[in-house]
């Protein structure tokens, strides 16, 4: 009667606890020390994977025009389009804030009057002089326009930033014209790897078409609702709502502070409780419930687990990593679990739910067979 063989669970499991908890320990310091080291190096893996998704975005087009004219025209239009789809959110994100500033340089006289009916108000009600001069100091408008400023030029200042990731774009668009031969040729070996590296683009694709789609339509009713309260300026709050919409859950609340300062300075309190609750009716009702649960089941992520990546991908990657947190999941779900046969089982806590089979009849990376080169 041959030995049974001890798989590493029994192995891991049999350890004496002394050493088990030696494990976990050194475990969690790799953990701490990789999280330092992709928080240190920000500044370039940030703008990196935004390239790489850019370039995954485009690539079905690229594909499509490749088919019809020379590849080397095909991968021209591809980062054209690139091109313009950055550059041009990036110039609406300037003219939305550089819009409310110059707005608030026409309201200091009636930033003043509210100030002084707040005031009376909360004298009324019983608060102290000095704590009243404490939250008067804090409501100089001066003091707002100086962050808009700053955040002004802070965009400007990311000007180098964004010609890196359009020069990543260029290259990686070039590369991925033999991708897929690349792929057919490690499938054979490595199956798992490739359909989770397609899962990865399918998904992402899924994420930015319903996050796009979505957008649009808060975009639409905010900018009607803005319009009929007489906010001013509503078309460029709702294409500022279209913009923050691909920050999960809570880029609505980005959204709404400059419609909600101008209602209260060009009307009054009761002005910009109506905006407030416009934006907290349509916003947190599409954005925050329906928009995360069809996401989370077009792309395999439970709603909880695509809140949590927001606040860790920001924590880590800052603005890029709010931008694309569903993205960055999606690759560290491609390459430590799907990648993996062994780890399937964490699919459905991942999922929240039965997992969620993203490949399917043209998706994607060319349509690979993972066996084409046995």
């Amino acid at each position: 009667m041959s030995p049974r063989t001890q798989s590493p669970e029994d192995a891991a499991t049999s350890w004496p606890p002394q050493f088990r908890f030696l494990a976990v320990l050194l475990a969690s310091a790799a953990v701490v020390i990789l999280v330092a080291g992709l928080n240190a190096a920000s500044g370039i893996l940030g703008p990196l994977f935004l390239a790489m998704v850019l370039t995954i975005v485009v690539h079905p087009a690229r594909t499509w025009l490749a088919q019809r004219v020379p590849a080397g025209v095909a991968t021209a239009l591809s980062i054209i389009a690139v091109v313009v789809g950055v550059v041009g959110l990036g110039v609406c994100v300037v003219l939305a804030v550089a819009r409310f500033a110059t707005l608030l340089g026409t309201y200091s006289g009636a930033a003043m009057e509210q100030v002084e009916e707040l005031t009376d108000w909360l004298t009324k009600v019983g608060i102290g002089t000095d704590e009243v001069l404490k939250i008067v100091e804090s409501f100089d408008i001066s003091n707002l326009l100086s962050v808009v400023s700053g955040a002004l030029n802070g965009m400007f200042g990311v000007l180098s930033t964004v010609v890196f990731i359009l020069a990543l774009c260029l290259f990686m668009a070039i590369d991925a014209t033999a991708l897929p031969r690349q792929l057919v040729s490690i499938g054979g070996r490595r199956p798992a790897l490739v359909r989770a590296l397609s899962s990865f683009a399918v998904g992402t694709r899924r994420y930015l078409l319903v996050s796009t789609v979505f957008g649009l339509i808060v975009a639409a009713l905010d900018t009607l609702a803005l319009y009929l309260l007489g906010v001013p300026a509503p078309w460029v709050w709702g294409l500022l709502a279209f913009l923050t919409n691909y920050i999960p859950n809570i880029g609505f609340v980005i959204g709404l502070v400059p419609p909600a300062i101008l209602a209260l300075l060009d009307g009054d309190l009761s002005l910009m409780l109506a905006v407030i609750a416009v934006y907290c009716l349509l916003n947190v009702v599409i954005q925050s419930v329906i928009q995360p649960k069809i996401v989370g089941e077009a792309v395999g992520l439970s709603v909880t687990l695509t809140f949590l990546s927001l606040i860790f991908w920001s924590w880590i990657m800052g603005p890029i990593g709010a931008v694309m947190a569903v993205p960055f999941t999606l690759f560290v779900r491609a390459v430590l679990v799907e990648a993996d046969p062994e780890k399937s089982w964490l699919m459905p806590f991942i999922a929240g739910s039965a997992p969620v089979e993203l490949l399917g009849d043209g998706d994607d990376l060319d349509d690979v067979d993972p066996q084409g080169a046995q």
